[in-house]
């Protein structure tokens, strides 16, 4: 196979990549997006293949042990993903994201690693011989974003899971005097070593500045509380692509430079959205200084106050006799999963002549989308689901407003200057004629604010798990 052939597949390969960008970014198409995805990714490896066995004949070695070495690895990591993906439930999705994203994170510092030891091996330079400055480079800054994005992904994945005793995997952030000071010293050293082994070439120079991008990848990540994981997750995918990236230009290796730029480029873009979708500063969540304070700030427990509360009955029949109905899914829902019952629930509504949208905020859950991917998941509608620049404007029309297991999303308290979460664009429900929130106790959300929302005279509480109370509601509608 000629190295033009090479270039041209890789090229389409990149041209599906961008296919599947576009497709994903919108559920409607996202089927296709994914298919794009996945031949753009079956030809990338097939030619990597192909190139493998010319480079090991050039080498004089023979290329079927190496294939097999590739086989193998290939068939034991898509085994593993395919049942990872079988069994995986739509509320740990987050958890398998982070986890996918640490993988990517740690190959970027295996392939460094390798690179750096026996680059003869990888055509960066002839045995014997240094490695080119600019090489050097490009492993330095591959295997530090690959080592950051490692033990911060593993980080992110105890917290998501919530299930771990470890205090660093806890959702709570965990800060300490003179943190942002260590992480400042951490980060010029991790500087000075880069400058070093690029330099030098020394081996010290490589191992110090992998050890303490690892210790920052997780200095980094322990300061975020749960509020914040959607943002989190957008970070930690961006950082994979430019790890990616960083090892195809020291290998010389075009798809991975064309691929984890897109990963790298499109991570970034999404962590703007959400930074705008939470008034955070994009450099802050760059540089891993965010989190703490919002939730220090909540001060914990909701106020003891009297809230108005109901029945799924009571609130099955103010569903059934309103004309505009709003339904806000929230990571309570995903929780209970309760989408299939929410769908359920619409489809009952729409056969008494009730409009039912749903309104989605863009951070509602714990990765990027969240809610889109189980209300897809329960096949609801696409032309019924709406993103919140798109249906704040009707909440004021609206009959009823459904919050099911939402809070941060839908808090007034974001319209409050002084208050923690102030400017954060929120899902304006509080608006509606009339407003039902379903939640398992008056516990405030992430950000540890009492919600306002929750003690109108038109809110009525229904408290439970969110799928028995839909069931029930959709049972008591007639």
């Amino acid at each position: 196979m000629s190295m033009n052939l090479v270039t041209l597949l890789y090229l389409v390969a990149s041209v599906f990549f961008i296919q599947a960008l576009k497709g994903l970014s919108h559920p409607t198409t996202s089927i296709r997006g994914n298919v794009f995805g996945m031949l753009g990714m079956a030809i990338a490896v097939l030619t990597t293949g192909a190139l493998i066995w010319k480079i090991a004949g050039q080498l004089g070695a023979s290329p079927v042990g190496g294939l097999a070495w590739v086989l193998l690895g290939l068939l034991a990591g898509g085994t593993l993903g395919t049942v990872m993906a079988k069994r995986v439930e739509m509320t740990k999705m987050p958890e398998l994201v982070a986890f996918m994203h640490s993988m990517i994170g740690l190959a970027a510092v295996f392939i460094a690693v390798a690179a750096a030891v026996e680059p003869w091996a990888f055509h960066i330079s002839a045995k014997g011989e240094g490695i080119p400055l600019g090489n050097r480079l490009e492993l330095a800054l591959g295997a530090a974003i690959g080592a950051i994005t490692f033990s911060g992904s593993v980080i992110a994945f105890g917290k998501l899971s919530g299930k771990y005793k470890f205090r660093l995997f806890q959702g709570a952030p965990v800060s300490f005097k003179g943190q942002h000071l260590l992480n400042l010293v951490l980060g010029l050293g991790l500087i000075f070593f880069i400058a070093g082994y690029t330099i030098s070439q020394a081996n010290v120079d490589f191992v110090l500045l992998l050890a303490i991008a690892f210790v920052l990848g997780v200095l980094i990540i322990i300061p975020i509380g749960g509020a914040d994981m959607p943002v989190v997750v957008s970070m930690l995918n961006s950082y994979s692509g430019w790890a990616a990236a960083g090892i195809g230009f020291s290998l010389n290796n075009s798809m991975l430079i064309i691929a984890g730029s897109l990963v790298g480029s499109s991570g970034a873009i999404l962590s703007y959205i959400m930074c705008k979708a939470m008034n955070r500063s994009f450099f802050n969540v760059i540089l891993g200084g965010f989190g703490g304070d919002t939730a220090a700030a909540g001060g914990g427990k909701a106020e003891a106050r009297p809230v108005k509360s109901g029945s799924a009955d009571d609130a099955a029949f103010v569903l059934g006799n309103a004309e505009t109905v709003v339904i806000v899914p929230g990571y309570g829902l995903a929780v209970a999963r309760a989408q299939h019952a929410v769908k359920e629930l619409a489809a009952k509504l729409v056969e008494k002549g009730v409009t039912v949208k749903y309104a989605i905020h863009p951070v509602a859950g714990r990765m990027p989308g969240h809610m889109n991917v189980l209300l897809a998941e329960a096949e609801v509608p696409y032309d019924q689901v709406f993103e919140m620049e798109d249906i704040n404007g009707e909440f004021g029309q609206a009959d009823v407003a459904i919050i099911l297991g939402a809070n941060d999303v839908v808090n007034p308290a974001a319209h409050t200057k002084g208050s923690p979460i102030y400017g954060m664009p929120i899902l304006e429900a509080y608006k509606a004629k009339t407003i039902i929130v379903n939640k398992r106790s008056m516990a405030a959300g992430y950000a540890g604010l009492d919600n306002e929302l929750f003690y109108m005279d038109k809110t009525m509480m229904v408290f439970g798990d969110a799928k028995k109370v839909v069931e029930d509601m959709v049972k008591a509608i007639e």
